[in-house]
């Protein structure tokens, strides 16, 4: 398995810069390590192939070719904002978490405001981009302590 550390985040805006993946240029950069970043998140939390399609939003065919190196497509905007949060997630709860509870969390009945009494892998899927958001920012705030 993946260290947490060996999981890029795609996307990381230079200094000061918001990163919309709007351009380009930048979706064709990143789309190769922003895919092998979410294959890496996908075998850790043990996504099945319906939740990992759904949460990066193809199809389970175009799943299929990424979970197995084959695909060689440019993600657009969407994906790559959906990719952005999920390692957000995934850095921040490896962060809070000091064991396997970070890999084990998203699998979890969660009581949290964004969640609803679902588990966070649920919640993301039928909140799509903003559920994915709110996650991040949930994550983010346990760890500063609010």
């Amino acid at each position: 398995m993946a260290h947490p550390a060996q999981i890029d985040q795609p996307g990381a805006a230079v200094a000061g810069e918001l990163q919309t993946f709007s351009s380009e240029q930048d979706r064709s950069r990143l789309s190769g390590a922003a895919a092998r970043a979410f294959r890496k998140l996908a075998e850790r939390w043990e996504l099945g192939n319906a939740e990992a399609a759904a949460l990066l939003g193809v199809s389970l065919s175009t799943w299929d070719r990424i979970k197995a190196g084959r695909w060689d497509g440019e993600l657009s905007q969407d994906q790559l904002t959906r990719i952005s949060a999920l390692v957000g997630v995934f850095k921040g709860l490896h962060l809070l978490f000091a064991d396997s509870m970070a890999d084990r969390w998203p699998r979890l009945a969660n009581r949290g405001p964004v969640f609803e009494r679902l588990t966070p892998i649920v919640a993301m899927i039928e909140g799509g981009i903003p559920r994915m958001l709110e996650t991040r920012q949930y994550v983010d705030a346990l760890r500063g302590g609010l």
